[in-house]
C-alpha cells in the first residue's frame, strides 16, 4: 500500500510540476523596435523590418533564417513589428531592416526573457550595418 501512494505521489508531483516552455500561445504581446545608433528604422514598402525568434535560447543561433521558429515582418510605415501569443521564457531576438539614412541593410539581436503570463512589452532591438 505504501508503494501504490508512494508511485500516485511521485507522478502527482512530476505532473503537476510541469514547466511551460516558452513559445507560441500564451497571452504576452511584444512591439519590437529596431533602431540604428538610437534612431528608429521604419519599415519600407520594398525593404519591410523583419523580426526571427528563437525560442528557449540566450546565445545568438546566426542569421540563417532556418534557425529560427518565428518569423514575421514587419508593417510598411511602422518603425516596429508586433508579435502576439508568447509565452513565459527565454528568446533570442534578431531583426533586419533598411537604415534609409545611409541606405544600408542592418541587423542585430538581443537575449530577452518574458517573465509575465499576459500583457504587453516594448523593446527597442539594437541594430548596426551588416557588411
Amino acid at each position: 500500500m505504501n508503494r501504490i501512494l508512494l508511485i500516485a505521489a511521485s507522478i502527482l508531483i512530476f505532473t503537476s510540476c510541469k514547466k511551460e516552455k516558452p513559445g507560441l500561445g500564451g497571452n504576452v504581446s511584444i512591439i519590437l523596435k529596431p533602431q540604428h545608433h538610437g534612431k528608429p528604422i521604419y519599415n519600407q514598402t520594398d525593404y519591410r523590418d523583419s523580426v526571427f525568434i528563437k525560442f528557449g535560447q540566450a546565445e545568438f543561433p546566426g542569421d540563417n533564417a532556418s534557425l529560427y521558429d518565428y518569423i514575421k515582418a514587419g508593417v510598411p510605415g511602422d518603425d516596429f513589428v508586433r508579435v502576439d501569443g508568447l509565452k513565459k521564457g527565454q528568446y533570442y531576438i534578431f531583426m533586419a531592416g533598411f537604415d534609409t539614412s545611409i541606405f544600408q541593410r542592418a541587423a542585430g539581436g538581443i537575449p530577452y526573457k518574458i517573465t509575465q503570463d499576459a500583457g504587453e512589452i516594448q523593446l527597442v532591438v539594437p541594430i548596426t550595418e551588416v557588411h
